[in-house]
């Protein structure tokens, strides 16, 4: 896609982007960078949970899902995950660390 015909080419900032896009790589490192991330993440999907009344059988957009950190939880509590996200090196390793959900729910990806 030619960015600068793109109509979202304005609200992207290609700099943050390029940040994630550079440490995807270690965004399932527990002990890395990500690991505050990773350490909240149970309350998140608890939160979302309980607000959502319960995510199996449900469907969820997940935008701006990076990694897929949260994606592949909600996947494993029987959700049916879609990610999204403007680089595409972080979702490129969800795949990989989201196999093991297939038969939960399923987490598909996608970027731009």
């Amino acid at each position: 896609m030619n960015a600068e015909k793109s109509p979202v080419a304005h609200n992207v900032d290609h700099e943050e982007i390029a940040k994630f896009e550079a440490v995807a790589s270690r965004w399932w490192d527990l002990e890395g960078e990500f690991k505050p991330l990773h350490r909240i993440n149970p309350l998140r999907l608890g939160y979302i949970a309980e607000r959502s009344g319960g995510l199996f059988g449900k469907k969820v957009l997940d935008v701006g899902c990076g990694g897929g950190i949260l994606a592949e939880s909600m996947a494993r509590e029987g959700a049916t995950v879609t990610g999204l996200d403007m680089g595409f090196e972080p979702i490129a390793g969800c795949p990989s660390a989201c196999a093991g959900v297939r038969d939960s729910g399923g987490v598909r990806t996608g970027n731009r």
